[in-house]
């Protein structure tokens, strides 16, 4: 993971991990393959890695598309494990959110995949994924944090 040019740096300390990559889709899907494959997840349950790699890959998807849509950036994501779970802090310098909040994401049952609203079925799933669930917006950026529990599943 060290020698892709696509993550610019990663810092373990203990079992406390700090990854920034650039805040575009090619260096994400890199991300995530290497978290995915890496150290920290192995020692993840099979639920719990499953549900980190859905919430994680959402949310930096969401930090592209939307913080970063206009304006180049890094992403910043730091990873700690606990006994009960995993605690997710991720941040961005890029635009925030609308309104400075974040979206409900309701579940909306709908008849195709091409029909999802924004701010609905992504954030559905990480919002049922997901405990603590904060966002803030100061001068340095965005700032989400949550807890990945070892016994959630989706609701």
């Amino acid at each position: 993971m060290l020698g892709n040019p696509s993550i610019c740096s990663l810092t373990i300390d203990g079992s406390l991990m700090r990854l920034t990559v650039p805040g575009d889709m090619a260096a994400v899907s890199v991300a995530m393959q290497s978290l995915a494959n890496g150290a920290l997840f192995a020692s993840l349950s099979p639920e719990l890695r499953q549900n980190a790699e859905i919430v994680l890959a959402e949310v930096l998807n969401n930090i592209v598309e939307h913080a970063y849509a206009d304006l180049p950036g890094d992403i910043t994501l730091v990873l700690d494990p606990q006994p009960e779970g995993l605690l997710c802090q991720v941040s961005d310098k890029g635009a925030p959110m609308p309104a400075l909040t974040l979206p409900q994401g309701q579940f909306q049952p709908l008849d195709r995949i091409d029909d999802l609203p924004e701010g609905g079925f992504g954030w559905f799933l990480i919002r049922s994924l997901t405990k603590d669930l904060t966002y803030r917006r100061d001068a340095a950026g965005n700032f989400l944090s949550f807890r990945l529990n070892c016994e959630q599943t989706a609701a």
